[in-house]
């Protein structure tokens, strides 16, 4: 299955859920339905009142008799205590780490499992950029979530690829710390063109670090054909050079091409100051570039007239080279104008960057910039990532 490109489905269903207060709870409930099987592969874990609620929620389930399976990524899940581990396995929970970290191996180490989906039994599946931690499921004490994100609920024929997708991982993690990573190439190959329609199309697009790169091509692909708007958020903006020539010549024919990108709440403030180094160019263009304000972004959206991917994917040259990656692609009228929406709202919450601004741009900022950008192109030169 190394490689395979899913097709497009036809007659699925769709719920589009923003912020943890809402896709939680939806998360919660649909553990406390199932009555034969769950799948849980996620990338953050950490212990909490998230993880307790969830873990609880998930021995329910096995008391009365469903197959729970979880897969986390090794480093992902570090501040998973112990005994919240014992807790599930003791339970009869399945659970399995992706590449746990190791002496000699190398740059074999950076490889992570990014992706983040449940499977509810082989009938629904949630999709997004979830971490099972506080910050993503919690209310603060303000009534806030920190982190601003989303997850999709899928029922229909495309949650079959969903669940061949997770077995082929699962099967890859089946010796406990051990993982068989896949021999690193580049692989060819034409992934599937939308078909016709406007409802209720979707299909699975997947990363597995250099060995498949199909979300790149298919955003390339949906970028060169769009007629009206090419609207992207990611928290993490370092795009390989294909995009960001794809941006510009998209705002050149006319297009309404925009950005979304974190301001100065982010986790990684020198990859900020990295993806700087692009806004000159870009703006230039006529790209629109906003700076979310209110929170910390986490969204993994591409908007492409009513072409629509989500999921883990940030569309930067680390995780392109590194991870495993996996977004719902659907083709939507409903969803797509929920998902102009929301980012409507968010550009209306964000600070947008003009040619001029950039232009009187102090010299500490654009220090901080030059220096950040350095050393992103000497990492990205050392591991040979173009």
């Amino acid at each position: 299955m190394a490689g395979e490109r899913f097709p497009w489905h036809e007659d699925n269903r769709f719920e589009l859920m923003i912020d943890g207060g809402a896709f939680f709870p939806a998360v919660l409930r649909e553990i406390d339905a199932a009555q034969s099987q769950i799948d849980i592969e996620l990338y953050l874990s950490s212990s909490g009142q998230a993880s307790q609620r969830l873990i609880s929620t998930l021995l329910k389930a096995v008391s009365r008799g469903v197959q729970v399976r979880v897969m986390l990524d090794a480093v992902g899940s570090k501040e998973l205590e112990d005994k919240e581990r014992a807790q599930l396995r003791d339970a009869g929970v399945e659970l399995r780490f992706y590449n746990p970290l190791r002496w000699f191996a190398g740059s074999r180490n950076l490889h992570r499992d990014h992706r983040k989906l449940l499977v509810f039994d082989q009938r629904v599946v949630m999709v997004g950029g979830m971490g099972l931690t506080d910050e993503f499921c919690q209310p603060d004490e303000h009534g806030q979530i920190h982190w601003h994100e989303q997850m999709l609920r899928v029922e229909g024929p495309v949650v079959d690829d969903w669940q061949k997708l997770f077995e082929r991982q699962w099967k890859l993690c089946e010796r406990a710390g051990l993982p068989r990573l896949l021999r690193l190439r580049k692989r060819s190959g034409r992934v599937p063109a939308p078909p016709q329609g406007d409802a209720g199309l979707a299909r699975v697009a997947h990363i597995d670090s250099r060995h498949v790169k199909e979300m790149v091509s298919c955003l390339l692909a949906e970028i060169a054909r769009a007629e009206q708007r090419v609207w992207l958020a990611t928290p993490y903006f370092l795009p390989n050079w294909r995009i960001r020539r794809a941006l510009k010549r998209a705002a050149r024919r006319g297009l309404d091409v925009r950005l979304l990108l974190c301001g100065q709440q982010i986790d990684h403030p020198a990859v900020r100051y990295a993806g700087q180094r692009y806004y000159r160019t870009l703006l230039k263009a006529g790209v629109r570039i906003h700076e979310y304000q209110a929170r910390a972004l986490h969204l993994k959206t591409a908007l492409v007239d009513n072409w629509i991917s989500l999921g883990s994917c940030n569309f930067d040259h680390w995780t392109l080279h590194w991870n495993l990656e996996a977004n719902q692609q659907v083709i939507d009228q409903a969803l797509a104008e929920q998902v102009a929406q929301y980012l409507s709202e968010d550009f209306q919450q964000s600070t947008e960057w003009t040619y001029s601004a950039w232009q009187q741009l102090g010299w500490q900022h654009r220090l901080q910039i030059g220096l950040w950008g350095l050393v992103n192109r000497l990492v990205m030169r050392w591991f040979g990532i173009r």
